[in-house]
């Protein structure tokens, strides 16, 4: 019986022998592996950086905004009566002072048939009046006549003159009437579809216009700006951060609604005086060219429009731009014993990929743009710039001015 539970633990050992034998002979690796990592060092970051230089930059804004026609005219009866005949295409283009309708005249021809005849018969009286007056006026030195007689001929013969006077005005509305009959174009532009057709009777000065002609070459484009920016604007106008007195700078762009740029520049004509109290922002006025009629009443555009140069912008990559918890913008910068510092910032707008930094930055300072992932505040680090055989940096652009697209508002703090 003991001979039997003997071997049965000997045959238990002789299972795990071979993970006993495994764990013997790796023993040593371990005991190596620790020693190596005890006399490891991690490598020094390697990082990229932005050595700042001030740009001289044009600032612009993307406003959204709508076409308008540059002169609307609606078509308007002046005279009661009948359509008799429409004279245009609807969609085309009419020229001022081209037939659209025609009014029945008759009625218009009768009036002043009436009106003349009415003249005839009153010049005629008058004549006749004129003679009788001056005869009385003759016998009366002699007495031949009474007094009274004669001033009753004289005051019947002014009361015919002012008569006479009465129906060629009458004659002169009749004429405007009848020329009212034909309905013609007050300006140059395209005419839109008809309210009414042949047979239909209308009203002097209706409510409802026959067709309405728009004037859109060129064109209107009324962009709305908030009053806040336009204090903003006018601070750092005062302040001399920035230029207006530019070659061009009134001169605007436009972006259409499928995202294309329109291939002629427009120009600022003026900003409104009144602010709308619903949305606090002032309408811009702009002039556009539209000679190919690409831009249609009502179009949804964006304007670039230009509001000074900046001479010493200074602009970094988004990328290189972080925020903390409490939404506060800040970088990372490398100084000159290559050690990370955190650097805040204050950011105006963003310019394509780029900010515009207001403060926290000053010319030479080296912005880490890559290996930001592998960094922290007091770290020393290795730049990649450094390392190229020519010495050269990543700097900005030129001091050429740069037209740049921009949106308006505070970047963040």
């Amino acid at each position: 019986m003991l001979s039997y539970e003997l071997f049965s633990i000997k045959s238990k050992w002789k299972k795990f022998t071979p993970f006993i034998l495994i764990l013997f002979l790796a023993a040593p690796f371990f005991t190596a592996c620790k020693d190596t990592k005890t006399h490891f060092s991690s490598p020094t970051p390697v990082v990229e950086v932005l050595e700042i230089k001030p740009q001289r930059i044009i600032l612009t804004s993307e406003l959204p905004g709508r076409t308008v026609s540059y002169r609307v005219a609606g078509i308007t009866p002046r005279v009661n009566g009948l359509i008799l005949k429409r004279y245009f295409r609807e969609g085309a283009y009419v020229q001022a002072g081209s037939l659209l309708y025609l009014i029945d005249p008759a009625p218009f021809k009768a009036s002043l048939d009436n009106a003349k005849a009415a003249l005839q018969q009153a010049e005629a009286n008058y004549t006749a009046l004129k003679l009788n007056a001056d005869r009385l006026k003759e016998l009366l030195p002699d007495k031949a006549v009474s007094r009274q007689e004669y001033d009753n001929a004289l005051s019947s013969l002014k009361q015919a003159e002012a008569q006479i006077l009465a129906l060629k005005a009458q004659i002169k509305t009749a004429n405007i009437n009848l020329s009212y009959t034909k309905i013609t174009a007050p300006i140059s532009g395209r005419i839109g579809r008809s309210a009414v057709t042949e047979g239909a009777v209308v009203s002097a000065y209706q409510g409802t216009p026959l067709s309405t002609i728009q004037q859109m070459n060129p064109i209107y484009v009324d962009v709305p700006r908030s009053t806040s920016e336009l204090l903003h604007l006018k601070k750092m106008l005062k302040s001399g951060a920035i230029k207006d007195r530019v070659q061009g700078i009134r001169q605007v762009g436009l972006i259409l609604d499928d995202g294309t740029e329109y291939r002629h520049k427009g120009d600022l004509q003026f900003t409104d005086v009144t602010v709308d109290e619903s949305t606090g922002s002032v309408i811009l006025r702009i002039v556009f060219p539209n000679p190919s009629g690409d831009l249609l009443p009502n179009m949804f555009v964006r304007a670039i429009v230009k509001e000074g140069v900046n001479s010493n912008a200074i602009l970094i990559p988004q990328l290189a731009v972080n925020r903390d918890t409490k939404g506060n913008a800040y970088t990372f910068l490398v100084n000159e014993e290559n050690k990370i510092v955190q650097q805040p910032l204050q950011l105006e707008r963003s310019i394509d990929d780029k900010w515009l930094v207001t403060s926290g930055l000053k010319p030479g300072d080296k912005v880490v743009i890559s290996g930001i992932q592998r960094i922290r505040p007091g770290a020393t680090v290795k730049i990649m710039n450094e390392e190229k055989t020519d010495g050269q940096k990543i700097m900005t652009e030129k001091s050429k001015p740069i037209p740049v697209k921009s949106k308006s508002g505070n970047g963040g703090k």
